[in-house]
């Protein structure tokens, strides 16, 4: 039996659930009616963050840095999306889509979205290039150039670059080279010496070779590489007549086959990694420009038949303008903020601990710091009272304290049990190096179960105390990656409630031992009873609806693709629940259809930081917010693969404290902003809220107080403004 790994079926995995049932609200829509398709939705989303580099407010190195972030997710779209829904058309494969659509369909109507979005993509470059220039910061063609610095080129080229690249010829005895994923490369069409033929030949540009190169000066000059190859190809090529050239760059089938068999899952992982840099052609990228008989050499070498092409009048690759983004432009960058560290932790004397059993914590990155969470486990690695840490690692970095926290840990003689989950899409190799570390460390690794993605975000510590042993638990609604703490919004939610510590080591015991939990006291774990946590919290604000009492639902999520979920939330809003609906990216769920979604209002914010975090709110017979509303954060969005194919866990937040915080604090900021929110209309298209002198900012809003918990004494300095529905907030 073999897995694609975005494209399994429902699993197998022991304790999964069967598919959802069906809910039926006794209308007669189409699937078309009903639901958006999942990849137009997220080409919608990707849409949306393209505009935030058009948004002429924001600083120029911020917009280019937004255009390269809309650039890269498209890559990962073609690769896996795109790539998964040909291989289904190859096989004849008809199964439709949520609503209504066959592979084939999807593909006609994704392909025309993707050129309409490069295009637009070239269209903010050009702007960005011409306002760029007027500050100082230029990406010129070599022509452009000065002299001097034309000189200085040339001498860069042969000292740098010409030492890198080899030049090939195609011709019967030179077959067409191998290019790799993401792989880009100039090919020239050549004359030689009479009486030889003319001459293709191919330069593969080094994967580790600079894509733009900083002219030296005052001046921010950035020439990218090809230009270079181009401008001095007669010094690759001495004798010869260039007549044409052409420049292009491939995408390849990225996903995953395991087979779930497997003896040794690492040795499969690693041969599955070579093997996605090998993958079938998905996309061909070539320039406007690129010399005709070149052209038709890579369309019939690449199989265009089976891969898409896109010709550009602009630059190919725009991910990699994010180099340009590290300019030291301060000037052209976002107002620099720290992110404040608990003050309850600094009033124990930095005892995290202490501070946790004092009373229970959240931390809202990444206005909050990253470094409680790693001074957590650094503390109980050096804590010669704690016995044992399991963690989770789904995503970790490169340079990761957490994994160094975890080493260290098992080299001063605790328990340490890491779930690694090797199936993190494009961290794979990273995972399996550190996976390798930490055994050498004599950390007990563990992979998760084959069939599932261990998505959940779980630490927990047993520390030996005074009154006997005492747990102390980390959920998370994102990875343990430092880096990205700095840039995605999300919640951390530290506990030495001893219930929650029961919870977490049936987690670990169900990923580690396969031992399904029983009674559990407060978690919900996917694929066992998640899903059904959550269809039951709606189906009771539809009952509290029906039965007359107020009944309101607020989540915030990702993405939002489950029909199950979809169509209960279409039921409770038939009952007049009134349901608001922060998902930032890839939304199926048609919002403001009369009679089908009058009371459901969809809103997507997208702005400085990703937002990241999950969480679920129940009115509980009561509106929104109100003091007995149940809520919960998650590792898990509402996608078919988050419920039935991956280990997620959801946390009831009890701690009244907490539930305060994260409800009246993070989730209604989320509801009240306007400056960074979309809104979802029923025909698919978002329209952007209005910005004016009355309007909110989330991310400012946090940026500029301090939110949360662990504020300690320094609460009475601080006039943290309240949040309201009833006005907006100033």
């Amino acid at each position: 039996m073999r897995t694609r790994e975005s494209r399994a079926g429902p699993t197998n995995a022991p304790g999964a659930n069967p598919e959802p049932t069906e809910v039926s609200d006794g209308s007669h829509e189409t699937p078309q009616e009903r639901y958006f398709n999942r990849e137009l939705s997220w080409l919608a989303f990707n849409s949306r963050v393209l505009a935030e580099a058009e948004e002429e407010r924001f600083p120029l190195l911020e917009r280019l840095r937004f255009l390269s972030i809309s650039a890269s997710n498209l890559d990962e779209f073609t690769m896996i999306r795109i790539a998964g829904l040909e291989g289904l058309a190859s096989r004849g494969i008809e199964e439709t889509s949520i609503e209504g659509r066959t592979p084939r369909q999807q593909l006609a109507a994704i392909r025309k979205k993707v050129v309409a979005l490069e295009k637009r993509q070239q269209k903010a470059l050009a702007a960005l290039r011409r306002e760029l220039d007027a500050e100082g910061i230029q990406i010129p063609d070599i022509a452009e150039l000065s002299e001097k610095k034309q000189a200085w080129c040339r001498a860069y080229f042969e000292s740098d670059i010409l030492p890198l690249i080899t030049p090939q010829a195609i011709d019967p005895s030179h077959p067409f080279p191998f290019v790799q994923n993401l792989g880009m490369g100039l090919i020239f069409r050549v004359a030689r010496p009479a009486p030889l033929p003319e001459l293709m030949e191919m330069v593969l540009i080094p994967s580790g070779a600079p894509r733009f190169v900083r002219v030296p000066g005052r001046k921010a000059i950035y020439v990218a590489i090809e230009k270079l190859i181009v401008e001095y190809a007669a010094l690759l090529f001495p004798g010869f007549e260039i007549l044409g050239d052409g420049h292009f760059r491939v995408l390849r089938d990225s996903d995953m086959e395991v087979e779930e068999e497997a003896e040794d899952l690492v040795r499969v992982f690693r041969s599955a990694i070579q093997r996605r840099r090998r993958g079938r052609a998905v996309l061909l990228e070539l320039d406007d420009d690129c010399d005709p008989a070149a052209e038709t050499l890579l369309r019939d070498c690449f199989d265009i038949e089976a891969a898409m092409v896109v010709k550009s009048a602009g630059m190919l690759g725009l991910h990699d303008l994010d180099a340009i983004c590290d300019e030291p432009r301060p000037d052209l960058k976002f107002t620099p903020f720290a992110p404040r560290y608990p003050e309850r932790v600094l009033e124990h004397d930095g005892d995290c601990f202490a501070a946790i059993r004092e009373k229970d914590i959240v931390i809202h990155h990444p206005f909050e710091s990253f470094d409680v969470v790693v001074d957590f486990l650094q503390q109980a690695a050096h804590d010669p009272s704690v016995v044992s840490i399991k963690q989770t690692l789904y995503r970790a970095g490169d340079q990761s304290p957490v994994i160094a926290a975890l080493i260290d840990a098992a080299q001063n003689g605790k328990a340490v049990t890491a779930v690694v989950e090797l199936k993190a899409r494009f961290d794979e190799e990273r995972n399996l190096r550190w996976a390798s570390e930490l055994e050498r460390a004599g950390v007990q690794v563990i992979y998760g179960i084959l069939e599932l993605k261990t998505h959940a975000k779980v630490s927990l510590i047993v520390r030996r105390e005074e009154e006997g042993y005492r747990t102390y638990c980390h959920f998370g609604t994102g990875n343990y990656h430092p880096v990205n703490a700095k840039i995605y919004t999300d919640l951390s939610y530290f506990t030495a409630d001893a219930a929650y510590g029961r919870d977490a080591a049936k987690v670990f015991n169900y990923i580690t031992g396969y031992v399904e939990p029983h009674e559990m006291e407060h978690l919900a774990i996917s694929p066992l009873d998640l899903r059904e946590r959550l269809y039951a919290l709606i189906e009771a604000e539809t009952a509290n609806a029906r039965e007359g009492r107020p009944a309101a639902i607020w989540l915030k999520m990702n993405s939002l693709t489950e029909k199950g979920t979809i169509d209960r939330l279409y039921e409770a809003s038939q009952a007049g629940v009134q349901v608001v609906l922060v998902v930032r990216g890839i939304c199926s769920l048609r919002a403001g259809v009369p009679r089908l979604s009058d009371n459901i209002t969809v809103k997507s914010i997208i702005g400085r930081f990703l937002e990241h975090s999950r969480i679920w709110v129940f009115g509980n017979g009561a509106m929104l917010p109100n003091e007995e509303a149940k809520v919960f954060i998650t590792s898990a969005d509402a996608m078919g693969r988050n419920l039935t194919r991956r280990v997620e866990v959801a946390v009831p937040i009890a701690n009244r404290t907490v539930h305060d915080q994260v409800l009246e604090q993070v989730m209604l900021a989320n509801i009240l902003d306007t400056e960074r929110s979309w809104k979802l209309m029923p025909d698919g298209e978002y329209l952007r809220q209005t910005i004016g002198e009355d309007g909110f900012n989330c991310h400012d809003y946090f940026m500029s107080n301090p939110s949360l918990s662990g504020r300690g004494a320094a609460i009475e300095e601080h006039d943290v403004p309240e949040l309201s529905l009833m006005r907006k907030p100033s």
